[in-house]
């Protein structure tokens, strides 16, 4: 139930007891590590549990996932067996990587959970929907079908979640969003979240959104902390591969995620990377659901240091201990950019960023600094420090 609109911006959020929450989700969040709420949480959290629609815009590595998660757990009855939350993803990996945070800060209350994503059995997606779990986490058109095969039953939902959702609501989504809208509640609670947001993004939001609780952050703020960020003049393509190996061999870095702009580019450097004896793992769309799960558990667990990855990996995967961001290829969306370097320093920790740039690819570091009003400088020869 929506409760009256208040000025969120006067309310001060220092901790998560001024939350009120409640007690077995408190205890959640603390032991799954979170010790103060951060800048996005302490804004964001409120509007959520206070039924508005929200429309909130956070960095990657901010806490943004916690931060529905959090809103939406407070507002689920645990003593109805219905499903009464629906939070959308556009790619099988973040789904996953949502519930596992939703199980952990929902860990002592009793709860139930549906990863409803491509790339599994239809029927069993169907048996564990029947079993009315509180919270299905799934891709567009996986939940799509299950609407249309009546195994989802969206008559009790209170609330949809859509992360990333500048991509969700783009060319490639909309339509499956828009007809998964078709039917829901009409008086469901609405939360959009991403790390950008752009014009067409927020007309299309009024299309399903009632007067949302809107917490933006402008572009200038959004890369910035934690993380330094370098380029080094490669001059040609041909002489990228042997930057990176330099790079590698003049120190000791503990993992790193390497951005590539097309598959055959992920290929190229992995086959080169493994020739060269480098303990490396690589993952793009093209890979099935269980090869993705396994090399993200791999490179998780420090069993490869180094992932090469496209764009796929660059929304919302938390890779907690990566401390270098390699983008071989500058990214060809300006707004990608934040994405992917925003693996590193998440949470404030130091990270670094280093941009191999080509002489074609001055024009767009130009855009990207203008952008973000940031500042990106070329690497310095003492850069062993920074790394190591």
């Amino acid at each position: 139930m929506t409760t009256e609109r208040k000025n969120y911006d006067d309310i001060e959020v220092n901790s998560f007891e001024d939350l009120n929450l409640k007690e077995n989700l408190l205890r959640g969040i603390y032991g799954y590590g979170y010790e103060k709420p951060s800048v996005i949480q302490q804004k964001a959290i409120l509007p959520v549990i206070d039924g508005h629609d929200v429309i909130a815009q956070a960095q990657s590595g901010t806490g943004k996932t916690a931060t529905f998660s959090i809103g939406m757990l407070q507002n689920i009855d645990e003593t109805q067996d219905e499903i009464q939350a629906l939070i959308l993803a556009h790619t099988r990996e973040l789904a996953l990587q949502i519930l596992t945070v939703i199980k952990n800060i929902s860990s002592y209350m009793n709860l139930r959970y549906n990863l409803c994503v491509g790339g599994t059995l239809i029927r069993d997606n169907i048996d564990e929907l029947l079993k009315n779990p509180h919270i299905i986490i799934g891709t567009p058109g996986r939940v799509l079908d299950m609407i249309n095969k009546k195994a989802l039953n969206t008559r009790n939902l209170k609330i949809l979640i859509i992360d990333e959702a500048d991509e969700m609501l783009s060319k490639i989504f909309s339509n499956q969003i828009y007809d998964i809208f078709r039917f829901l509640p009409n008086s469901i609670q609405v939360g959009l979240f991403s790390a950008t947001m752009t014009e067409e993004f927020f007309k299309l939001s009024k299309c399903f959104m009632r007067d949302p609780v809107k917490i933006l952050v402008k572009n200038e703020e959004l890369t910035l902390e934690g993380i330094k960020q370098f380029y080094i003049n490669v001059d040609k393509n041909e002489y990228k591969f042997d930057t990176l190996c330099d790079i590698y061999e003049a120190c000791s870095i503990s993992q790193t995620i390497i951005y590539a702009n097309s598959k055959r580019s992920v290929d190229e450097i992995s086959r080169r990377l493994n020739d060269n004896n480098f303990s490396i793992a690589s993952i793009h769309g093209e890979m099935s659901q269980d090869e993705r799960n396994k090399i993200m558990e791999e490179f998780r667990n420090g069993q490869s240091r180094i992932l090469i990855s496209t764009d796929l990996l660059s929304r919302g995967i938390d890779v907690q201990q990566v401390s270098l961001v390699i983008n071989y290829d500058i990214p060809n969306n300006i707004e990608s950019y934040i994405h992917r370097i925003g693996r590193s320093g998440r949470y404030g920790r130091k990270g670094v960023a280093i941009n191999f740039v080509t002489g074609y690819d001055y024009k767009k570091m130009e855009e990207i600094e203008k952008f973000y009003s940031t500042q990106v400088d070329e690497l310095p020869t003492n850069f062993r420090e920074m790394l190591s």
